[in-house]
């Protein structure tokens, strides 16, 4: 999940860093990622106000661009409700309706959903100094197309991993010939009790990507494994470990 903070100043603040560090989203979707089959009329998403006070959230799907806004995005999906308030300690369903643009049928496509929590307007006399931030949280919707091949929860076995030189060093080459897309966490390559770190990430269907490994300076042995956390439809993490070769 990704979130983003606008921030609104009326005033200057002596002590706006300690506040902006105690600050939080109230909130939140319920899950990290939403699969809508292609068969679906409509997938239910639900949020939650854990706040203490009332909340206007604002959401939208986008086709990845993170400064996507309700009235640029161009992804094929409509919201209901699109704008809502949600009480403190209550929830709010959304309806996530596919619009039935043309799409990809021999593979998943990804998209994100946007949430936008507008706080209510600050309490007090008008010239009280105050900080106001909205907070914007951002997760992916994988929509899959009926019949494809294989099973997402075995695609992160499939990727196709080789080390290949890079700028400083030596960098991890994945390639996914699947038709879903796999996340990953904590990537890095082990040589016994060495670990060598490198950066998360996304592989998509019929895409082949570099993820840097800063400190892998030679080309690891026979012994060598690329090891990580796939990130399942629930969100759940699957440790993989395949075995390296050069």
């Amino acid at each position: 999940m990704r979130f983003t903070t606008v921030i609104r100043f009326t005033a200057l603040l002596t002590f706006s860093m300690l506040m902006f560090s105690q600050a939080k989203a109230g909130v939140v979707i319920t899950g990290t990622r939403l699969v809508y089959p292609a068969d679906q009329k409509e997938v239910t998403v639900k949020l939650n106000n854990n706040g203490t006070r009332p909340a206007l959230v604002q959401a939208w799907v986008d086709s990845g661009d993170v400064e996507s806004s309700p009235t640029s995005s161009k992804a094929p999906f409509v919201l209901s409700p699109s704008v809502s308030r949600i009480d403190p300690s209550k929830g709010q369903s959304l309806r996530l309706m596919f619009t039935g643009a043309s799409m990809p049928a021999n593979q998943e496509s990804v998209f994100w959903l946007n949430v936008l929590e507008i706080p209510p307007k600050a309490e007090g006399p008008v010239d009280l100094n105050v900080l106001q931030m909205a907070f914007r949280s951002r997760i992916k919707i994988f929509y899959r197309p009926d019949g494809l091949p294989g099973n997402p929860t075995n695609a992160p076995q499939q990727l196709q991993w080789k080390v290949i030189p890079a700028d400083k060093g030596y960098a991890l080459q994945a390639y996914n010939p699947t038709a879903f897309h796999v996340s990953q966490v904590e990537l890095a390559v082990t040589v016994g009790t060495q670990r060598y770190e490198s950066e998360n990430g996304m592989v998509k269907p019929g895409e082949t990507r570099v993820f840097a490994v800063p400190m892998l300076k030679s080309i690891p042995g026979l012994a060598a494994q690329v090891e990580f956390n796939a990130i399942n439809d629930y969100g759940a993490l699957m440790l993989i470990k395949q075995p390296l070769k050069p």
